[in-house]
């Protein structure tokens, strides 16, 4: 885990030079997160607004009064309008951060989190492909269709290796997914037969999606950018991000038939709950209710079986 290069570093830094006793109880944090494995945005999320906290208090959060940490919180939501994101990822920190140094008294006094349950943007398949040929460069019209055409996660594209992707078999390798999990998902037909021009035209060394600096992946950004800037030149009103193609992904699959179970696999999903949401968002065409026998020996039913008297 890259803590040094991640984009949360410098406030933590400064923590770890403002605030006494911060440098023992940030090393606990690294040491408890690489040990239980968590993963490097759990790190980079939370450690950030751990330290945020430690540099307001001038101490670290768990010497500080829980009022006094309502009170930060409040402030934030309601004087400095921080996103709900922002909030719930702070709420989170400190109840890790409070159980991690056995304040669990604290951690259960924080505000609770209720999930909203609001279905995602999902992108019509018009919409798709006016996106994925907005772009003026290739290499962006390909990032933005591999991260389509696999439904993988913004950090699953950005670290995936040009060795992951097995034309052979016709499959992708998703090493270290969400809770550290390895998965295989499909290869499109259409992004292999454009690998090999991909490949001439960017000498690609080790990642499939390199920044500027030749042998490292391409930042979170830079992708976002791409984004912005290709759906600037459509018309296309919704808020897109890598998530959304993800999301469009699943649904389009369900709506070409693959089982919701097939695509929990895909999406490397622990929970089928999860995964259920697209029930709600796909456009299902109703199946009739019939005989096997009949599909046994290859009569379809049609749709208005069962109609009239």
């Amino acid at each position: 885990m890259s803590f040094k290069q991640s984009d949360y570093y410098t406030t933590a830094q400064r923590a770890i030079e403002q605030v006494p006793g911060f440098r023992s109880a940030w090393q606990k944090f690294i040491k408890h997160t690489i040990l239980f494995q968590r993963s490097e945005s759990l790190a980079m999320n939370y450690g950030r607004n751990i330290a945020q906290i430690a540099l307001h208090f001038g101490k670290v959060p768990h010497h500080v009064e829980i009022e006094d940490i309502k009170t930060y919180l409040y402030n934030k939501a309601v004087h400095e309008r921080k996103s709900e994101g922002y909030f719930r990822q702070t709420v989170y920190g400190l109840r890790y951060w409070y159980r991690l140094f056995d304040q669990e008294a604290n951690a259960i006094q924080l505000p609770p989190i209720r999930k909203k349950k609001s279905l995602p943007a999902v992108l019509s398949r018009q919409e798709c492909r006016a996106l994925f040929k907005a772009p003026p460069l290739l290499k962006h019209r390909f990032l933005l269709a591999f991260g389509y055409s696999s439904g993988l996660r913004m950090n699953e594209l950005r670290m995936l290796k040009c060795a992951d992707v097995d034309v052979d078999r016709m499959q992708i390798h998703v090493r270290m997914g969400k809770c550290n999990r390895d998965r295989y998902v499909p290869l499109s037909r259409i992004i292999a037969d454009k690998l090999p021009l991909y490949h001439r035209e960017f000498q690609i060394q080790t990642y499939l999606f390199e920044g500027k600096t030749p042998g490292q992946p391409m930042g979170r950004r830079s992708i976002a950018y791409i984004i912005a800037q290709a759906l600037a030149k459509t018309n296309i009103v919704k808020k897109v991000s890598m998530h959304t193609l993800r999301h469009s992904y699943a649904t389009h699959l369900l709506e070409d038939g693959v089982d919701i179970y097939s695509i929990q696999r895909l999406l490397g999903h622990s929970d089928i709950q999860n995964t259920i949401t697209y029930l709600h968002i796909a456009r299902l065409r109703p199946l009739p209710g019939h005989s096997p026998l009949d599909t046994l020996y290859g009569r379809i039913p049609s749709c208005d079986c069962g109609q009239g008297a």
